[in-house]
This record gives structure tokens, sequence and C-alpha cells, in this order.
């Protein structure tokens, strides 16, 4: 598992229905887009909005349409822990790959560990921690390097802190790489991630660009890989405001892509001022520019 592993919008009806049509044609395309995985039911997939049948439904659907063709990544973090372990067992019997997990704020270190050793033993392989911090560090490195030698699964890690960029080198160079790093919402510093050896990276949207950009940087060709990125910068400038801005513009651009029925959000977050309405028309329409380009 590895480059671009996109983190899934979860599709609704006009009347806020799940809509299992849209998820389809949404894991056809993530597949076809050349990803390296996928990550569903996670901030992005506005996952606290679902109830538990719904997540069961959503799991369902990606595994049967991907046939584990890339590999399958569920979020089972929950306010409830013990919905995190029923969730870990359904992915499990669905044959995802592996489980992303944000670890309780309240828990001391003992709690973090017990309850991911209780994951680690009802998981599939991959066992993922998103470490998320929107306003601070996140998980210290000590922690961190604690975990992974008491935990066997764990080793995946999903880092979106301030000042990612000097954690991603920091996890990678204590652990001499056996614990990969993932970035998300810092997707301002792909180009600086893929500088510091980052395993993978998990935006949202876009993916046919991403995709494009990760080959070109890999393959040697930085200076073009970089030129393309910044083509991309009013549209990420736009949609990283903060994660309600981003699920509605990308949900409005999975619409106009032909992926989903509707752009309907139950995220309370996710609603444009009119001001915002005229900025993300023309973000949109550079959006759109881009995803029409021959690769």
């Amino acid at each position: 598992m590895k480059g671009i592993l996109p983190s899934l919008n979860t599709p609704f009806t006009n009347s806020g229905e799940l809509d299992l049509d849209s998820l389809t044609r949404l894991v056809q395309h993530t597949i076809m887009s050349g990803c390296g995985g996928m990550l569903g039911l996670a901030v992005a997939g506005e996952y606290d909005t679902l109830n538990f049948d719904e997540k069961i439904q959503f799991i369902d659907t990606v595994t049967k349409v991907n046939m584990r063709r890339i590999p399958f990544i569920c979020s089972v973090t929950a306010a409830d822990v013990e919905e995190s372990i029923e969730l870990t067992k359904s992915a499990n019997s669905f044959a995802a790959d592996g489980i992303c997990v944000q670890l309780p704020a309240t828990f001391e270190f003992s709690q973090k560990e017990n309850f991911l050793k209780k994951l680690e033993k009802l998981s599939p392989r991959i066992l993922m921690i998103q470490d998320l911090d929107w306003s601070g560090n996140g998980m210290a490195l000590e922690e961190i390097v604690k975990l992974f030698h008491s935990v066997d699964k764990f080793d995946w890690l999903k880092i979106e802190t301030v000042g990612a960029g000097k954690k991603y080198s920091a996890v990678l160079k204590e652990l001499d790489g056996r614990l990969k790093v993932c970035g998300g919402w810092a997707v301002t510093q792909l180009i600086d991630a893929m500088a510091r050896s980052v395993n993978a990276f998990i935006p949202t949207g876009l993916e046919k660009i991403y995709v494009e950009i990760y080959h070109l940087y890999q393959d040697g060709n930085k200076e073009e890989a970089q030129l393309l990125f910044e083509k991309i910068l009013p549209v990420l400038n736009f949609s990283n405001q903060n994660i309600g801005t981003s699920i509605r513009f990308f949900k409005n651009l999975r619409v106009l892509e032909g992926l989903f029925e509707s752009n309907y959000c139950r995220y309370e977050q996710a609603v444009f001022s009119e001001l915002q309405e005229i900025e993300a028309a023309q973000v949109t329409s550079i959006a759109k520019g881009l995803l029409a380009r021959p690769v």
C-alpha cells in the first residue's frame, strides 16, 4: 500500500439517505484513477453522522465492489469504544484490508495500549492509528514508539497535526522506516511529504491529479510534479479552510464528475456563504479544467 489513498466522501440522496449506487461509482472511480488504496468512514466521510447499520452497509458495499483490487482501510473511530470494537469485527468479516482508529483523547497510555490490543485481536492485517490534532502536535513521539513495540499489527500512522512535516521525518527516523507514515489534511505539504519519503498520502478528491503528481515525483520528474501541484493550489487553498468547506466542495465536484447524484451533506457546517459560493464556482472551474487534462 503506497502512493495516493483517498479518504472517501459518503454519498447521500437528496433526502439524506445513504446512496449506495453513488458509493459504488466512487469506489470504481478510485480504482480506475490508479490509487494505491482507499480509506472509508473517516472525517471526510462524515462518519459521526452515520448510524451503525449505515456503516455496515458502507463497508459491505465497498468491499464487494472493490474485490480486493486495492487495499481498503476502514475507519473504526467512534464516540463509543464498543462501537469501534464491533466495527473492527465487521471490517474483518467483510475482508477489508485494515482499520484506522483515532485513540480517545481522555485515555491514559495504558488505556490506549489495552484498547489497541483488543482491536488487534479482531482486526484485519493492517492497523493504522490516526494521529489527528487540528491545532497541536498530536501524539508524543515517545508514545508512538512504545505503542509500535507493544502492538504487533500497528504498522501505519496517519499524521494530521500542526508541523506535520517534521513529525513525518522524526517518526520514520526513530523507527528506521518500520512504521509506515501517511499524511492527510496537510495536503498543501504534499511535495514536502514526498521529499521526506512519506509512504502514502490521504487526500480527498482530485484523485487522477494526485496520482499523476505522485508518479511524476517518484519517476524523478520533480519539477514537473511541482508545476502540476502548483496548478491545484487555488483549489486546496479554498477547500482546505476547514473540514466543512472541504466536504461541501468535493461533494459538489463529485456531482459534476457524474459520481454522486446529490451533494447532500449531513455535517452541519458543510454550508457555503454567498461569497463562498462565488469562490467555489471559480475554483471548481479550475478543478474541472485540470481533471479534463489528458494524462
